[in-house]
């Protein structure tokens, strides 16, 4: 009977401490991150979906806003006014003013923005309230543009993104394997 015990005991204990570690994963993971993946080619190249591409899963970490504003060219992961995740990249800051007078010729503040060399293919369109030159004041939150500028439903369409609506910064493509790496 005590070769029993002497299994079971310690077995138990075994177990009680794993179900514990798990449970605090689990809470790290929903309090810290957030799983989600791309259904549209909005994002493309940095992020993949729709077209037949295999949709890349993207982990979007969520304490960093807690304490620090998302900033230029961080690819942001939101909700839209109907409650849809999306994720696109901040080219307007609060407080500023967008514009967009020419195809690919971001203005902020009035002057031209290029953006960051990894990024030399953004061609942004005129389009939405950033027709005909028009300017838009950002306000409080961030104006935010989609990779894939002929495919986007961005700050362009939707105003800008306020921070109530911030989920986090999109942070790590976890699936398919051969894109996994940071979202830059």
């Amino acid at each position: 009977m005590s070769n029993w015990r002497s299994f079971v005991r310690p077995t138990l204990r075994w177990a009680e401490h794993l179900l514990a570690a798990i449970g605090l994963l689990f809470v790290i993971y929903f309090l810290g991150f957030d799983l989600s993946y791309m259904v549209s080619p909005s994002m493309a190249p940095t992020l993949q979906g729709g077209d037949g591409q295999p949709s890349d899963w993207v982990l979007t970490e969520k304490v960093s806003g807690w304490f620090f504003a998302p900033d230029r060219w961080e690819v942001l992961t939101f909700r839209d006014k109907e409650g849809i995740q999306l994720m696109k990249r901040v080219v307007g800051l609060p407080g500023e003013t967008v514009s967009l007078p020419d195809v690919g010729q971001l203005h902020i503040n009035g002057k031209r923005m290029e953006p960051p060399p990894g990024l030399p293919s953004l061609q942004y369109l005129p389009v939405g309230n950033l027709v005909h030159g028009k300017t838009v004041d950002v306000g409080e939150g961030w104006y935010v543009l989609g990779d894939q500028v002929r495919d986007s439903l961005d700050s362009r369409f939707e105003g800008p993104v306020p921070k109530s609506r911030v989920v986090g910064q999109a942070w790590l493509r976890v699936w398919p394997l051969s894109r996994f790496g940071l979202v830059r």
